[in-house]
């Protein structure tokens, strides 16, 4: 039975209704502190916690390679009546420069020629996209093309949900429109669905143009601390979490969600929640990789950061009352605890933290997690860059010292969207990542 994730409100009460949400967590929060700080044993508790939080964490660093949904590397049969019908979406909004050859990769996978189909959606794009994907329908016959007008809502996710209705596959694959595909990817995804309970995979991703500057390296090394986490995570059948690009969903799962969440900013993040909540599984695929370019500046790193650190955090807006319940298990539920205390409880605290500490000129209180926090991701990233590249250890921990650098600016993206959060309502709409194509033809 489906559960009901997100109450049926007009987009602007559920803005002003995540709002009003926002702003108590945030009062919540900054009360917390000041009186951490006030009391004579604020320090010892916020000491008390961070003890917990490496046990768990520590918990998890050992878990590498035991989890019941690791990827299970047997091969598919060779009876083609066995194979599983693969559907993959691809929606795209002014992708003139990367999709026929997303097309071309799509239509040319190792996999039985009628056991999967792709279907692309025009979201509305003016750079003629549109017109391409017309012509291609022409070259390639399993490429079915849906348009989109003006009038159409609910970003990327809208999207979907116009094509997987239509769409035969028991399996369905959503990939961006600048993905980089390898041919062999759904002979190593579909027998990881042979567990029942598995109701979704994700693909490692890798940044494609990672060497074109100091942006684009700190992007691979953040997928190297995520391959990580996602991998001892899963170990501890914790919280595996999708990432758009290179996620497959079991059809019977999707539908139990009642598809994707036309109400949200990042499809992929919400997805995670219900699925877990409705009691699948998320696996993690390392080998092979989807690629994917990175953004090449400052700007667009930081209105693309903001969008997931806003999306993320309405997770726990949307679905607090049924997390508290403990519908995800005690497993799941300490593992979403930790994860949002380091990555969203942190930043919000940081600057108040910060003020009264100075005018009590005394530490800040939330030193002892921070530093832990700080290190955990270190740690991580070391460990996936030494995963994902092959390399030493120690090399490892010298590259994972720029990467962690560049991971500061997390802190300031979280502090920064969880607070807008409580002031201003946002209007909820696709923003998509300009894609260049420069990384696919070099």
């Amino acid at each position: 039975m489906a559960i009901e994730m997100v109450p049926n409100v007009s987009p602007d009460d559920l803005s002003e209704g995540r709002r009003l949400k926002a702003l108590a967590a945030l009062v919540f929060l900054w009360g917390i502190t000041l009186v951490l700080h006030w009391v004579t044993w604020g320090a010892l508790v916020v000491w008390g916690v961070t003890g917990l939080v490496a046990l768990y964490l520590v918990r998890i660093a050992i878990a590498y390679s035991t989890c019941a949904t690791s990827p299970n590397r047997a091969g598919l049969t060779a009876e083609v009546e066995e194979s599983p019908r693969v559907s993959l979406l691809v929606a795209a909004k002014n992708e003139a420069a990367v999709i026929a050859n997303l097309v071309a990769s799509l239509c040319s996978l190792d996999y039985p020629e009628d056991r999967y189909e792709l279907w692309v959606i025009d979201d509305n794009s003016d750079d003629g996209t549109g017109g391409i994907l017309d012509r291609l329908t022409q070259d390639y016959p399993k490429l079915k093309v849906l348009h989109r007008g003006p009038e159409a809502t609910g970003g990327k996710s809208g999207a979907l949900n116009l094509a997987w209705p239509r769409a035969t596959g028991d399996l369905l694959a959503v990939f961006d429109a600048d993905a980089q595909v390898p041919a062999n990817l759904l002979q190593h995804v579909v027998p990881l669905f042979s567990n029942d309970q598995t109701g979704a995979i994700q693909v490692r991703k890798s940044i494609v143009n990672s060497e074109t500057n100091f942006w684009t390296q700190g992007q691979a090394a953040e997928m190297a601390l995520d391959r990580y986490y996602q991998e001892q995570r899963a170990a501890r059948c914790g919280i595996g979490e999708l990432r758009g690009n290179g996620q497959f969903v079991r059809r019977t799962a999707i539908t139990q969600c009642g598809g994707w969440n036309e109400m949200t900013i990042t499809d992929d993040l919400d997805l995670t929640v219900q699925l877990h909540l409705n009691q699948w599984n998320i696996g993690f695929l390392t080998t092979p990789t989807v690629g994917e370019e990175g953004v090449t500046s400052g700007i667009a790193l930081w209105h693309q950061r903001n969008r997931w650190a806003e999306g993320g955090y309405q997770r726990y807006l949307d679905y607090w009352r049924l997390l508290l319940r403990n519908r995800l298990g005690w497993n799941k539920s300490i593992d979403m605890l930790v994860y949002w205390m380091l990555q969203y409880m942190l930043p919000i605290v940081a600057l108040p933290d910060l003020m009264i500490a100075i005018a009590l000129r005394q530490p800040p209180v939330f030193a002892p997690l921070t530093t832990f926090a700080v290190g955990v991701s270190y740690w991580g990233m070391a460990m996936g860059i030494r995963r994902t590249q092959k390399i030493s250890l120690l090399l490892a921990m010298v590259r994972a010292v720029k990467g962690t650098l560049y991971m500061t600016h997390w802190i300031v993206v979280m502090a920064f969207a969880t607070t807008r959060m409580a002031v201003r309502p946002k209007r909820l709409k696709w923003v998509k990542t300009i894609h260049d194509g420069e990384a696919a033809s070099a």
